[in-house]
């Protein structure tokens, strides 16, 4: 009973920690989740926790994490977030995979990638593959058999290493750091099923064509494909979506190349003859509209015909009235010259009367 309501404590505190970043209050929201994963991750106050219910632990720890992970986004403390998790968890190995990836692609959105490669190297060093099947700790490898499958402490899956790969040979060695060569050699020598090592080198090979391509052809298109390259290959990670975004948001691919240049200048050319299809953005706080030339020209000429309309009133009613009574008259018209014609109620017995007279 104890247990349970220990449980049922975290995650209440838990999901004020998610309301507070959903209601924008990340620095309530940070120091909560901070505070929850210190007391999770303390041997001295956990124990009943881990005894029993282990995904529910970890579970306790993705959310935590993530709450902590989008709060520090929001603060602007991206280059802090390693950091923190290390600081929080006590071990790397203890960070759940997909708060680990959310952080990392976070602080390399931000520019700030120094420590990056030496965390996703320490965080792959401390796993084993078994069979292809799952990876266990280095330190749990001989006790393996002993070691539940279900308990995420000690096992990983062979998805989640793969995505931890990706984002480290992909991600951060190829697109940011431009190191194909360590990228390749790794992913070659990595305990990596043979068909997702295949995908991996497929990715790597690519982007390096990509970029020889670029080189070869010269420095001016070079600036603006290298962003294209890069915004491809990370449209490619299977990261999730909060990190994908932020990686999105800062690797937008860019209009450097001739071709494109080319399609610039003729627009432009060409602008005064479309300014209808022009837009003006208004900002009012946080929010934005966003109204095209065409939506204020239609907006002005419907303000003039109202306009009009009021000056003009005495005329129109005037108008309108001569018109009503015009068409009043003519139903009148019409209504008496229906009812004006005289109906003899005899006229159809007339001929038999006749017909008698004539045979008497």
């Amino acid at each position: 009973m104890a247990e349970t309501t220990s449980s049922t404590a975290i995650w209440e505190e838990i999901e004020r920690s998610e309301s507070y970043l959903v209601c924008s209050m990340y620095e309530e929201a940070a120091s909560l989740a901070s505070s929850i994963l210190k007391r999770l991750c303390n041997d001295n106050d956990n124990e009943g926790i881990e005894a029993g219910e282990d995904v529910e632990f970890y579970d306790m720890l993705e959310s935590t994490g993530m709450v902590l992970v989008q709060s520090l986004k929001e603060l602007g403390r991206s280059s802090e977030i390693l950091n923190q998790l290390k600081l929080l968890y006590v071990l790397v190995t203890a960070i759940p995979v997909q708060v680990l990836l959310t952080g990392v692609c976070f602080q390399i959105s931000e520019g700030s990638s120094f420590g990056v490669r030496e965390f996703l190297e320490d965080f792959l060093s401390k796993w084993r593959s078994i069979d292809e099947r799952y990876y266990v700790l280095v330190d749990a490898e001989a006790n393996v058999d002993c070691i539940p499958r279900h308990d995420r402490r000690f096992i990983l899956g062979v998805d989640e290493y793969f995505e931890v790969v990706e984002v480290y040979a992909v991600t951060l060695l190829a697109t940011v750091l431009n190191d194909f060569e360590f990228a390749i050699s790794l992913v070659e020598k990595a305990a990596l099923p043979e068909e997702k090592r295949q995908v991996l080198l497929r990715k790597l090979h690519s982007l390096h064509s990509i970029k020889a391509t670029n080189l070869s052809q010269g420095p001016s298109i070079l600036a603006g494909d290298n962003h294209d390259a890069r915004f491809s290959s990370l449209k490619e990670l299977n990261v999730p979506e909060g990190s994908q975004k932020a990686l999105n948001a800062k690797y937008q691919p860019n209009q450097g190349s001739v071709a494109k240049q080319a399609v610039l200048k003729f627009s432009e050319r060409i602008e005064p003859c479309f300014w209808w299809f022009r837009t003006i953005t208004l900002k009012f706080g946080n929010a934005r509209l966003v109204v095209s030339n065409g939506k204020i020209f239609l907006g002005c000429l419907i303000l003039l015909m109202c306009h009009v309309v009021r000056k003009k009133k005495a005329i129109l009613k005037r108008f309108a009235g001569r018109h009503v009574l015009f068409l009043k008259r003519a139903v009148i018209d019409l209504w008496q010259l229906a009812f004006s014609y005289q109906v003899n109620p005899l006229a159809s017995v007339q001929p038999l009367a006749a017909a008698t007279r004539g045979g008497q």
